[in-house]
């Protein structure tokens, strides 16, 4: 039987402050694997606009206090289910599940019919946990100046992350967004989270909720928390800027994104980190049809 996601509206127009927690509930229904059969193609047997009869409209919620709690406990709780949870970040909006849970990883692949062969980032709460989950081979000082941010670092990743998670590669891209709802979530989870951009592969980057609303059906839970850009610039969907950090002394960019040029006079200008392309010309630019990194 067919259980319809859980909708919430969070009015986020700037950064939360920690409040009390309060409890919560409701149940969420464990989504991602368990929702209608994908095609064969992985992706959302029926495309298109759900049946809006089965699809609870928008619950509006204050951007603090116990309400916007008990939001936080229901993603967590959704996640640890196994669930896949829409959220908003500093980019675009994500889908996210638990990195440690490969069922949810397969469910995440099948919600997108994306190609296996194509890597999930990992969001983590603060930039010590980084260290945990990746071997690091840039100063500190350059870490923290990138992150929180629009941007995901490639690094070597550590013998802690599920072997499950991009078993095809020893690299991991890592996200820690600014923005205070996902990065607590993270934190409340006590790890990892997979996080993918919120839309069908190859698809365009979402910047509401309305705009993804082929997953509603999919999804366990979703946090809607207004538009994350302007919906009219198409420079609002390029997501994170992707950099490849791997390799000591040097960098390469992986897809351009939304803060290459800040990124790159970072890393060029301040720590005098090397890369193989010319900063120069209109890296902005850089095709997307190349990369496989979604932020």
């Amino acid at each position: 039987m067919y259980r319809a996601p859980l909708l919430l509206g969070l009015r986020l127009r700037r950064c939360w402050c920690c409040s009390s927690s309060s409890s919560f509930p409701v149940r969420p229904w464990r989504g991602g694997g368990g929702a209608a059969a994908p095609s064969e193609e992985g992706a959302p047997s029926s495309p298109g606009l759900p049946d809006m009869a089965r699809v609870p409209l928008p619950m509006p919620l204050p951007a603090s206090g116990p309400d916007r709690q008990s939001a936080l406990l229901a993603a967590a709780s959704a996640l640890r289910e196994g669930g896949l949870v829409a959220l908003p970040t500093d980019t675009v909006y994500g889908v996210a599940c638990l990195a440690q849970d490969s069922r949810a990883l397969g469910a995440v692949y099948r919600l997108k019919g994306r190609a296996a062969s194509k890597p999930l980032a990992i969001c983590l709460a603060d930039v010590e946990h980084v260290y945990r989950y990746c071997n690091v081979c840039v100063p500190d000082k350059l870490l923290q100046e990138l992150l929180p941010g629009p941007v995901t670092l490639v690094l070597e990743r550590s013998d802690t992350l599920n072997k499950d998670l991009n078993p095809f590669t020893p690299l991991v891209g890592v996200r820690i967004p600014s923005h205070c709802f996902i990065r607590e979530l993270a934190r409340e989870c006590a790890g990892p989270l997979a996080l993918t951009s919120a839309n069908i592969s190859q698809g365009e980057s979402s910047l509401t909720v309305t705009e993804f609303q082929e997953l509603w059906p999919h999804l366990s839970l979703i946090i809607d928390g207004g538009p994350t850009g302007d919906i009219h610039r198409p420079e609002s969907r390029l997501g994170s800027t992707v950099i490849d950090l791997s390799v000591p002394g040097k960098f390469k960019i992986i897809r351009g994104g939304c803060a290459l040029i800040q990124t790159v006079e970072i890393l060029a200008v301040k720590y005098g980190l090397t890369t193989e392309l010319p900063i120069c010309g209109s890296l902005s630019s850089l095709s997307l049809e190349h990369l496989a990194w979604r932020g």
